[in-house]
């Protein structure tokens, strides 16, 4: 993870930060339950994931990735993280985490979402410091407040 370039100083990037944080906490608690065999946490704290990216990927897509995706050296990239995006949004509510199956896909897919948060936070926010002008972080910050609203 990132920590020389300042991104992590941009309000707008601390929420983004702190989304995936509450996120890969409620990823390793639920693994963490299924490995102590209590289903019905582990069921809870995937909804909690759930939740929480959904308002997350609203803020992002709408938000920074669809002001980043203008410039084409980005496009590619954003494209490839949306897709990450619908495959974990598609893949939670489906799990039946009675099935072993499902948990080994679950414990996968929670390896795979750090790995997707890697290359936000040590790709794409970075980038951005660069990339966007005023005017760009505030259609960004308000996605993110439409996505998040009180």
């Amino acid at each position: 993870m990132c920590h020389y370039c300042g991104c992590r100083e941009i309000p707008l990037i601390k929420e983004f930060i702190a989304e995936h944080e509450r996120v890969t906490d409620a990823a390793g608690d639920a693994v963490r339950a299924l490995e102590r065999g209590d289903i019905a946490r582990a069921q809870a704290l995937v909804d909690v994931m759930a939740r929480e990216l959904d308002a997350h990927w609203r803020g992002e897509e709408n938000g920074l990735f669809k002001v980043m995706r203008k410039d084409p050296e980005y496009a590619d990239y954003i494209a490839s993280l949306e897709r990450e995006h619908r495959e974990l949004a598609r893949l939670l509510p489906a799990l039946d985490l009675a099935d072993a199956d499902d948990v080994r896909t679950l414990t996968e897919a929670v390896d795979e979402l750090h790995r997707h948060i890697a290359k936000e936070e040590d790709g794409l926010f970075p980038a951005s410091l660069t990339a966007l002008d005023g005017e760009e972080w505030n259609l960004s910050m308000a996605a993110w407040r439409a996505a998040h609203p009180m």
